[in-house]
Formats: structure tokens, sequence, C-alpha cells
């Protein structure tokens, strides 16, 4: 039974279980969209999710916590000056997770980690540029 455990450890020595953690979480601010295993994301997501609720109060306190948590200075930036101030409104539930099956090779249940307000580039936008570009040209000519 699994009750009263606080966190799921992953199979992993607590200094990899850390490392990992670190590393996906740093992922996840970078570019707001990862895919992974679905026991990884349960824990990425609640690491992840106290960050972004520690940075939309911007102060030198909550800027070490996070600092000690990720190394990256670039990515402690980018969270509490970008990622923080679009989840201003939010009372919580900053991640989603997206289901995509499960992997081939071992059969683990294969997720997708995104931000709730991340915008998926379809491609869409760039093919209604050249076609307002070839408009353009073409008026020019006339």
């Amino acid at each position: 039974m699994k009750h009263k455990r606080g966190f799921n450890p992953l199979q992993r020595m607590s200094s990899h279980r850390k490392a990992l953690k670190r590393n996906m979480v740093t992922s996840l601010f970078r570019q707001e969209r990862i895919k992974t295993t679905k026991a990884k994301a349960l824990e990425i997501r609640r690491t992840a999710e106290k960050m972004i609720t520690r940075a939309k109060e911007d102060t030198v306190h909550n800027r070490r916590i996070v600092s000690s948590r990720l190394f990256d200075e670039g990515i402690v930036a980018k969270l509490f000056t970008n990622i923080a101030p679009r989840m201003k409104n939010r009372n919580g539930g900053y991640t989603r997770i997206i289901k995509l099956g499960e992997r081939k090779g071992d059969a683990a249940e294969v997720v997708i980690l995104e931000l709730v307000d991340y915008k998926l580039d379809t491609g869409e936008d760039k093919k209604k540029a050249k076609k307002s570009d070839k408009n353009e040209k073409s008026e020019k000519g006339k």
C-alpha cells in the first residue's frame, strides 16, 4: 500500500534523483514543454509548481531559494521575469500532463509535461506570413 509516502524515489539514489529533478525542471522552464515518463512528470510537476509559486512574488529571498534549486541563472531570470508574470492570476495548476501512450521498448507510459499557457508552434503563422508577403509583392508589381 502507498499510504503516507511523501514522494516517489524513482529507483535512484538521492543525489541522482536531485540532479534529475534539477535538470528536468530547468529543461521545462527553458523549453516550456518536455517529453518524459509519467512517474518522472508527476515528481517534476510538484517541484516546478512550487518554484512558480515562489517566483510570483519577486523578492531577494524567493530568488535565492529558487537559485539554490536551479543552478542556471538565466533560467532563474526567465522564471521571474517571463513565466511567473504570465501565471500571476492563477492560483495553481501551472502545468499540464498530456498522455502519449506507452514506449515501445519497456512499455513505460510516456507523457508531455508543459506549462498551461504554452502555445504550440504549428507553422500556420509562417504560412500566413508567406501568403501576406506574396500578396504585398503582387500588389507592388501592379
